[in-house]
């Protein structure tokens, strides 16, 4: 009687796995929507840049951060870069989804940002 009953259930596993196979990525993506991220920022290292340079390759891109002194000096200016963060495109787009929402939540509670900024200069003295 135990061999029957072990028969049908190997051929019953054998019909489903098809299905097990085809809930396989419902169930990843289940299991990826999820997850929670908890953000250990114990050991993170504060810094402040008023300048950034981005540079890149095929693989990755390169954000190099530093304080321009004197942001207003004409002539040659050295700016130590202070940090420089890698990482690759589909981060580095994520990043830029993330910095254009939250720029546009600022501007609409604080008003347009001047980029430039001898326009900056001009309307703080007008």
């Amino acid at each position: 009687m135990a061999k029957k009953d072990a028969a049908p259930t190997a051929e019953k596993k054998a019909d489903d796995a098809p299905a097990a196979v085809a809930e396989a990525p419902a169930a990843a993506a289940e299991a990826q929507a999820q997850q929670t991220l908890i953000v250990d920022d114990s050991g993170v290292s504060a810094g402040y840049a008023n300048f950034c340079r981005v540079s890149s390759t095929p693989e990755e891109l390169i954000l190099d951060l530093g304080l321009n002194p004197n942001p207003y000096a004409t002539g040659e200016v050295k700016v130590p870069v202070t940090q420089r963060i890698i990482m690759n495109h589909f981060t580095a787009k994520r990043l830029l989804s993330a910095l254009s929402m939250a720029l546009q939540r600022h501007e609409q509670a604080f008003g347009v940002l001047e980029t430039d900024v001898r326009r900056r200069v001009k309307r703080q003295g007008a």
